[in-house]
C-alpha cells in the first residue's frame, strides 16, 4: 500500500487505525476497534509514520504513549474522521474513549493534593496514568510527549512548553514535641543557628537541598552538616521527625495535619519564611486532548486551596 495518494493525501484507512490506537492507548485495543489484526495495525502504523515523517507512538511495557506529533495529527483529524464515522453509519452511537492523561510530579504533591482533588474526575471517566519522579527528568518526557502534564518545582525554559505558577510552598522547620523540647528555641529566634548542632538532621537527600535553602534563608549561613537519615520521600521524613528521630524542613502542606494534631511542632515562625513555587507545565501546543484540558482546569480551581 502506497503510504500518500497521488494528490499527496494521507491514507484514509491508516489515519482510521492510528485514531483508534491514540484514542484507546493500546495496539491491541486499537485492532480491536478496526477490526484488523494487531500485525497489521503495526504494519500500518510504520507506514503512516514514514508518511509523516515523525514517530507516533512510543512503545512501552503496557500499551502506548502518543508522542507530541501523535497529540497534533489527532487533533487535525479527530474531528473530521468522526464526523465521517457518523455519516456513514460505521460509528457506534458512543464516543470511543480517550486514552489517559498521563501526569507527572513529585510523589508528594500528587499523593498529598494533585490526586485527591483529580479524584471528582476520575469518577466522570477520566483516567490518569500517574508519573512520579525528578523535575529535569519528567520535563524531558514532557518534550518528548510521553507526559502529558507535570507539576515541577523548577520552571522549565524553552519554547515547547508552557509554564503556570500553580501553588506556592512554605518551608517549616519541624521537630517532635519531646525533640523541640531540648532545643533553646530563644537561640534559634535570634539566628542561632547552633542551638541545633546536637540535634540529628533528616533529609530528602545527601546533600540537605532544602535544609540548606532554610538556613541561608533563615539564619543567613551555609549549612556544613551531614545528616543522620537520608530518604527520599518527605512523608518518610515526616514519619522520621514524628518519631523522634531529629529535625527537618517541610512544606506546611505536608505537615499541616500534623502541626495541628501536635506530633511535631514548628521550631521558628519567621516573618519571611523560604517559599518555593511550583508549576504546572504542559507542551505548546495549539489543540489539548479533552481530558487534558479537564485536568488543568482541576488542577488549577484546586490550586488555591493548598
Amino acid at each position: 500500500m502506497k503510504h500518500r495518494h497521488g494528490d499527496g493525501s494521507l491514507d484514509l484507512v491508516q489515519l482510521r487505525t492510528f485514531l483508534a490506537v491514540y484514542r484507546s492507548g493500546s495496539l491491541t485495543a486499537g485492532a480491536t476497534q478496526v477490526g484488523l489484526s494487531q500485525p497489521t495495525v503495526t504494519s500500518q502504523l510504520q507506514s503512516l509514520e514514514k508518511a509523516v515523517g515523525r514517530p507516533l507512538f512510543d512503545r512501552l511495557p503496557r500499551g502506548v504513549s502518543p508522542t507530541a506529533a501523535a497529540h497534533e495529527l489527532a487533533a487535525r483529524i479527530a474531528d473530521p474522521l468522526d464526523a465521517l464515522a457518523e455519516v456513514t453509519g460505521t460509528t457506534t452511537g458512543h464516543p470511543p474513549p480517550e486514552p489517559p492523561v498521563l501526569l507527572g510530579g513529585p510523589a508528594e504533591i500528587l499523593a498529598t493534593l494533585a490526586l485527591p482533588a483529580l479524584a471528582p474526575l476520575i469518577t466522570e471517566g477520566v483516567r490518569l496514568q500517574v508519573v512520579t519522579g525528578l523535575a529535569d527528568d519528567l520535563l524531558a518526557e514532557l518534550r518528548t510527549g510521553a507526559l502529558d502534564l507535570v507539576i515541577s518545582a523548577i520552571r522549565p525554559r524553552g519554547r515547547a512548553v508552557v509554564a503556570e505558577p500553580l501553588a506556592d510552598e512554605e518551608f517549616v522547620l519541624v521537630a517532635n514535641p519531646a525533640t523541640a523540647a531540648r532545643i533553646d528555641t530563644g537561640r534559634l529566634e535570634r539566628g542561632d543557628a547552633t542551638a541545633l548542632a546536637h540535634v540529628p538532621l533528616v533529609s530528602y537527600a545527601p546533600d540537605l537541598p532544602i535544609l540548606r535553602r532554610y538556613w541561608r534563608h533563615v539564619f543567613g549561613r551555609r549549612l556544613e552538616r551531614r545528616p543522620a537519615v537520608v530518604v527520599p520521600d518527605l512523608r518518610a521524613v515526616l514519619a522520621v521527625v514524628t518519631a523522634g528521630g531529629g529535625v527537618s524542613v517541610l512544606p506546611r502542606y505536608l505537615c499541616a495535619s500534623a502541626l495541628a494534631a501536635g506530633t511535631v511542632v514548628a521550631l521558628l515562625d519567621p516573618e519571611d519564611p523560604p517559599i518555593n513555587t511550583a508549576y504546572l507545565v504542559g507542551r505548546s501546543t495549539r489543540t489539548e486532548r479533552p481530558h487534558v484540558a479537564l485536568v488543568r482546569t482541576r488542577l488549577r480551581e484546586a490550586a488555591p486551596t493548598w
